[in-house]
């Protein structure tokens, strides 16, 4: 199963695409291995400011969503019709730049007919100690 996650919280546009597999070699839990992760970062755009402005964050966010999501299929070498299901930030963090990866994986999901999974990013940060890069 492959999942298309989208992040968008604060001043980074982030997508990846893991891949669950079956537990095996006596594994209790699935396997996650991380097919691409591809980050537009917005760091050098804020320093002049001496922080993050949410407006223009969010602004990035709209122009970067799609190339970031169009490079991770590209890493991983696939489409959207190999993508089982979208799962997307929901918060916390602003909410104009929440809004944005949200609504295109909305928009993706209703699409497609895939299932859409809302992913806490407090939560995200503790669970992605579980993922592989490894082959």
């Amino acid at each position: 199963m492959r999942i298309l996650g989208l992040e968008s919280s604060c001043d980074e546009t982030a997508c990846a695409v893991v891949e669950l597999s079956p537990a095996s070699d006596g594994l209790t839990v699935p396997r996650l291995r991380v097919r691409a992760d591809i980050v537009a970062s917005q760091v050098a755009l804020h320093n002049r400011w001496g922080g993050i402005v949410p407006e223009i964050a969010a602004r990035h966010h709209v122009q970067n969503i799609l190339p970031t999501i169009q490079s991770a299929f590209t890493d991983a070498g696939i489409s959207l019709a190999d993508i089982d299901g979208i799962a997307v930030t929901r918060g916390p963090g602003l909410v104009g730049a929440l809004l944005v990866a949200v609504q295109v994986g909305k928009a993706l999901a209703y699409a497609r007919g895939l299932p859409l999974i809302g992913v806490n990013h407090l939560e995200g940060h503790l669970l992605a100690a579980y993922l592989s890069t490894e082959a």
